[in-house]
């Protein structure tokens, strides 16, 4: 069974270019695989200008696409920092719980021997 193709605007418009140029329907559709009725349709939308409308409508989307993207390495780039910072913060916490000093370093606890 034959699936659905879609066309990019830029083909859509070329095969309507080529139409009004003085092609015929039949050599166009033979030519590039496509039905002639959806080249009707398309030299009716080429006319009317929506194709226009749709890559305009195309460009706005891959903009917002690539947002999308640089938004989403941001966010896992900040995930990563915080991971990092958590992680850094219970070391920090766990030496202060414990005493220390700058000269000897942190107490060791007593043996039995000193106990004595």
């Amino acid at each position: 069974m034959r699936r659905n193709r879609s066309y990019s605007i830029e083909f859509k418009k070329q095969i309507s270019q080529e139409y009004l140029a003085g092609e015929t329907l039949h050599g166009l559709a033979k030519r590039h695989g496509v039905n002639r009725n959806l080249i009707r349709l398309w030299v009716e939308k080429y006319e009317a200008g929506a194709f226009d409308d749709d890559e305009a409508a195309a460009n706005i989307l891959q903009q917002y696409e690539a947002r999308i993207a640089a938004l989403e390495r941001l966010a896992g780039k900040l995930a990563l920092e915080n991971e990092f910072l958590k992680g850094a913060s219970h070391k920090v916490h766990q030496t202060r719980n414990g005493v220390s000093s700058v000269i000897t370093g942190p107490m060791v606890s007593p043996s039995a021997k000193d106990v004595e």
